[in-house]
């Protein structure tokens, strides 16, 4: 039986909106608009103090000091302290501040403190992005040769963020693909609360220049896109459905929900994102991992069908799987603290703690 992609997300965003609304408090931040709210963050500088807000959690890096101290620009609610120091004090790193919330203007409300910052996508609390960053900009983890292990990247390097994989076209041009990071010789496609891997037109997938050298078409998940909006039934040609015709008469005497349908959708590939990740490690001569929650196994799921399409054996071996549950386990012990409280993310094994929230939230 298919797993249902929304029904896990719902899931995960319902935990981690209760994580965050404890973790929190005492920091800036706001809450989203609707019934499921996500919580916000913004940075904070050494002169802002809100006395009304109580006083904020215990930090890991309060108690360990290899967790490194806040830079002098502030702490950042959605960042582990050492992880955003890392982050200020390098410029590529900073540019991913750039990407502006998309739904900013219709979902959260203006910052009171700083009311020309718009939000940004990092700041989310759902944001895999800003896990990812949380990981691997704090100083030691991308050093470590237990986590070099475990994501098969056999030398040092510097991660970079958002990477720009420029894949190669059929006519000779290539795409603008970004890739989540690249770490050495590794491209990653990091998850977290996201629904899906996206959709394309079939014609958009299949102009990419290694298309079918890297994949059977025929095995790869398909979809229907549907169009941008919906019809009137005068607009459509009389070639479609006869169902229609009567309507196509006269449609002024009836209501728009009678004489209002959805065009037939376009045909295309599901997993768009994963199929363009294995064409930018085909054309890079790179390993490719799909990072996301152990509780998405729907997105494990969508990335099996994904590597099943795939001809190339060499290639295949170098496509892999992990967990941020998984990666915990070779990161330092705040970072690991800050990871369960926030994400409730832990080390396979040991158990999540448990936030004031978490009564009203049946956790996994």
């Amino acid at each position: 039986m298919a797993l249902q992609p929304a029904w896990y997300s719902t899931q995960l965003r319902a935990e981690l909106a209760l994580r965050n609304r404890s973790y929190a408090r005492g920091r800036t931040h706001v809450e989203s608009y609707g019934s499921a709210p996500v919580i916000v963050y913004a940075p904070e500088y050494p002169a802002d103090e809100d006395p009304s807000a109580g006083t904020p959690p215990e930090h890991p890096a309060d108690k360990d000091p290899s967790a490194g101290t806040p830079p002098e620009g502030g702490r950042h609610g959605n960042f582990f302290d050492a992880a955003y120091g890392a982050i200020v004090a390098h410029a590529e790193w900073m540019r991913r501040f750039d990407k502006v919330h998309a739904q900013a203007a219709r979902s959260l409300p203006k910052p009171q403190f700083e009311p020309d910052r718009r939000w940004r996508e990092l700041d989310s609390c759902m944001s895999s992005d800003a896990l990812l960053m949380n990981i691997f900009c704090t100083p030691g983890v991308a050093e470590s040769a237990a986590v070099r292990n475990a994501l098969g990247v056999d030398t040092e390097a510097v991660p970079i963020f958002g990477w720009k994989a420029r894949v190669p076209l059929a006519n000779g041009r290539s795409d603008r693909t970004e890739i989540d990071m690249r770490f050495g010789s590794l491209l990653v496609e990091a998850k977290l609360t996201e629904v899906g891997f996206q959709s394309r037109a079939a014609a958009i997938v299949e102009s990419y220049r290694d298309f079918d050298a890297v994949f059977d078409r025929d095995l790869l998940p398909r979809t229907e896109i549907a169009t941008t909006r919906r019809m009137q039934a005068s607009e459509f040609p009389e070639n479609e459905s006869q169902e229609l015709e009567s309507l196509v008469g006269d449609p002024s005497s009836f209501s728009s929900v009678e004489t209002s349908f959805r065009a037939p959708g376009e045909a295309g590939y599901a997993s768009y994102q994963l199929i363009r990740g294995v064409l930018a490690a085909h054309a890079a001569q790179c390993s490719f991992c799909m990072l996301h929650d152990e509780r998405r196994p729907d997105l494990r799921e969508e990335w099996f069908q994904v590597m099943a399409a795939v001809r190339n054996a060499e290639l295949r071996v170098r496509l892999k799987v992990l967990t941020w549950q998984e990666i915990a386990a070779f990161l330092p012990a705040a970072l690991q603290e800050f990871l369960d409280l926030k994400y409730g993310i832990a080390a396979p094994g040991q158990t999540s703690r448990r936030t004031p929230e978490d009564d009203h939230f049946d956790l996994p």
